[in-house]
């Protein structure tokens, strides 16, 4: 999936947890969008990869593409890490889903991920779809749908 989908899908994530948890909405949204990028570090040409270019650079060079960053093990270590040393449970929870919501959409696609790195085990979903295709803009079109629904309900309960 291309960042713009992942950023929907993180914005879709957060807000569809702020339904039924007391986390600050503005601060889960924001984080679960920062998460949805994360994953994609060991990319170089994408958006988080082309900002930190050269941990991008060293991350791909160690481990390639959709394995350790996109796995349930990289998840655990950067669950220790926000809740060791980021005291805003709304931050770490946003991250958190981010990163989630972007293993789901990334198995959604041909090339999958290694969700159980460093077992060499490719996980996607019985259907999936090529990067950038018209299906992809479907589902961003979906995420855009739900994001909207879920933002006014998100509005309705802090009036």
């Amino acid at each position: 999936m291309t960042g713009n989908t992942h950023i929907l899908g993180g914005i879709t994530a957060g807000l569809a947890f702020a339904q039924i948890s007391n986390y600050d909405p503005l601060i889960l949204i924001g984080s679960s969008v920062v998460g949805a990028l994360i994953p994609d570090i060991c990319h170089s040409g994408s958006k988080i990869g082309r900002t930190f270019r050269i941990t991008s650079k060293i991350v791909n060079k160690i481990f390639g593409h959709r394995s350790f960053t996109h796995s349930l093990l990289f998840l655990l270590l950067m669950s220790f890490v926000m809740n060791t040393y980021i005291s805003n449970e709304s931050i770490t929870a946003g991250v958190l889903l981010g990163m989630v919501s972007h293993y789901i959409l990334d198995m959604a696609t041909k090339n999958g991920i290694k969700l159980f790195f460093p077992v060499k085990i490719t996980v996607r979903f019985p259907l999936t779809t090529r990067t950038g295709s018209k299906v992809e803009n479907i589902v961003a079109t979906v995420l855009t749908i739900i994001s909207v629904y879920f933002a006014f309900e998100t509005i309705v309960h802090l009036l």
